[in-house]
């Protein structure tokens, strides 16, 4: 098993090197600097497991070292530890509302430093753990988490709510209030244009996360949300969403991924509709609803009830559009149609639909 690798920042020789020395007996890779600018470039190269920094240096101090690293992406969820002498409240409170995850006050003794890297280690390898995206999952996530301060009322303030099919859980130009999370169902945001002709902007599961942006930039709602059918959903408060992102550098980071996968699918979607033929598109379309709501390790061929507004939406095109395409891909026995049902008879070649 490859060890863990810890970066020491402390200007002080005697006691970096009796730091170094402990951490290294305890079977730890040690990485030293002798200053904070020296940390922060050797940070960035390592990107070490975990961070011990001394708070009065010169040029840099340990506050200085911790704020750069923090608006750097790669750097910004490694767990960091506070070392000083001092020991105010003012400075510890200083500290943990710049993202610190511990402070430790000199003197210290061995086990004191083992336990609070240990403990450390143990939170970070469980933020970062993957975990199904099912109410279980999310039961894990939240159980694991417990010992961070951040999530500690998180599940128990939550929210539990029932939405109809065709309900809104939110409407565009309204101002957030949560987060939500789908528990069980199928919900879809959309925007709509002068024409009152909607166009479907996401497709959201059992196990998804939706409307953190508006509340990452505390703006009202750029889309409206409605279940697709009845939808159960938890509605997690707006200061414990606050306090779930910025208070704890681990789940900041967790979302920030969320934030740019969600881009990255954004950008694909827009080239899609400015190079594809309405064809491709919308056979593109069903394939990413077989890929969204398909349930795992069934063999059956996969079947939902959407109407052909929601459709074409999704595809971004006319109803009459998408009535046409359907009627030429059951022709061809791609699809099968009964009412608002669409059955994927071959999602393989619906996939090789060319351009």
């Amino acid at each position: 098993m490859e060890k863990k690798k810890i970066l020491l920042i402390e200007d002080n020789p005697d006691m970096r090197e009796n730091t170094a020395e402990i951490l290294e007996l305890a079977d730890y890779h040690v990485l030293t600097a002798e200053h904070g600018k020296a940390g922060v470039a050797l940070a960035k190269e390592e990107h070490p497991d975990l961070i011990i920094c001394d708070i009065m240096m010169p040029e840099l101090d340990g506050y200085g070292v911790l704020r750069m690293l923090s608006k750097n992406p790669d750097t910004a969820s490694i767990p960091f530890i506070f070392l000083s002498a001092k020991a105010e409240k003012s400075d510890f409170r200083k500290g943990m509302n710049l993202g610190a995850d511990d402070y430790i006050t000199k003197p210290f003794d061995d086990v004191e430093l083992m336990d609070a890297i240990e403990m450390r280690l143990r939170k970070s390898d469980i933020i970062n753990r993957d975990y199904d995206r099912s109410p279980d999952g999310i039961t894990n996530f939240m159980k694991d988490a417990k010992g961070l301060e951040a999530l500690q009322h998180l599940t128990e303030n939550k929210e539990t709510r029932f939405y109809k099919k065709k309900e809104g859980l939110f409407h565009e130009g309204n101002l957030p209030h949560g987060l939500y999370f789908v528990i069980k169902g199928k919900v879809r945001t959309f925007k709509t244009n002068e024409d009152a002709k909607e166009y479907t902007t996401g497709l959201f599961k059992t196990g998804d996360f939706l409307g953190y942006l508006p509340l990452l930039s505390d703006t009202p709602y750029q889309e409206s949300a409605m279940a697709m059918e009845d939808t159960d959903v938890v509605v997690i408060p707006k200061d414990d969403f606050y306090q779930l992102v910025y208070n704890n550098r681990d789940v900041s980071n967790r979302f920030i991924k969320m934030l740019s996968d969600n881009l990255h699918e954004k950008e694909e979607e827009l080239l899609h509709l400015a190079y594809d033929s309405v064809r491709k598109r919308v056979a593109d379309s069903l394939v990413q609803l077989r890929a969204k709501f398909m349930e795992e390790n069934t063999k059956e061929p996969f079947s939902m009830s959407v109407s052909r507004d929601h459709l074409a939406s999704l595809v971004g095109t006319s109803k009459e559009c998408v009535i046409r395409v359907l009627s030429e891909f059951k022709d061809e026995g791609l699809v099968s149609t009964h009412l608002s049902e669409i059955t994927v008879i071959d999602a393989e070649r619906l996939s090789r639909v060319p351009y």
